[in-house]
């Protein structure tokens, strides 16, 4: 490769995560239209390295293409959330079953800590930030990444996290339920412990299913208020 393609190839994972963190943040509207002109200016790049970005961004499900409107920024759907978390509580609920097997005691006292970390956050902003953890910092990413299972590693932390990350970023942080969540990571974190591979798992799966019910009942909040 040569020293041009290098830059280019920089240049292109560059404006990626500009695009990423834009759309999870909501600077760009969901279901609003991706203008490359528009964001070629406002980058100050060429429409090569663009181009790429897009379709980067589009493989990981925040851009999608619809006939006569060109590339948008996803829009996410009730019923698309509602899948979305179904497939989180079966694959993670298998994740957590397998980093009993493979997890370290070095990660395991790093978790420790995060939860601890998490503990002091939701007194001091009322929790407010312990639904919006990104990367290395979100207790479930971690428990992933210990399954030390590549497809499941690329389903949940490539495909899906960054629209959980665009939920997250955008729905309203007052339905959140901080002080339980973090009793039930904890109570996550005791199984892990124990390397109890049925309870982990069992834990898992109905952490994620009340957070399920609990976007169910925000949208149906949202709905009602609009009518």
């Amino acid at each position: 490769m040569s020293l041009t393609e290098e830059r280019e190839l920089t240049k292109s994972e560059n404006l990626t995560e500009q695009l990423i963190d834009l759309i999870v943040k909501g600077e760009f509207a969901a279901g609003s239209k991706i203008s490359e002109p528009e964001l070629a200016r406002r980058f100050g790049v060429s429409r090569g390295p663009l181009r790429e970005a897009i379709m980067r961004v589009e493989s990981l499900g925040l851009i999608e293409r619809a006939p006569h409107v060109g590339a948008r920024v996803i829009a996410l759907s009730r019923a698309r959330l509602v899948e979305i978390y179904a497939v989180r509580e079966a694959l993670e609920g298998m994740a957590v079953r397998l980093a009993c097997e493979h997890i370290t005691d070095q990660e395991l006292e790093a978790l420790q800590q995060l939860l601890d970390t998490h503990g002091q956050h939701i007194e001091e902003v009322e929790g407010a930030s312990y639904f919006h953890q990104q990367g290395d910092f979100d207790f479930h990413y971690r428990i992933i990444q210990a399954s030390r299972n590549g497809t499941l590693i690329g389903l949940l932390c490539d495909e899906l996290y960054h629209l959980l990350r665009m939920y997250r970023h955008q729905s309203q942080r007052s339905h959140s339920r901080p002080q339980q969540a973090l009793a039930e990571h904890y109570h996550l974190l005791s199984a892990l412990r124990e390397r109890d591979a049925e309870l982990a798992e069992l834990l898992m799966r109905r952490h994620i299913m009340r957070s399920r019910q609990l976007i169910a009942q925000q949208l149906n909040d949202e709905q009602g208020e609009s009518v």
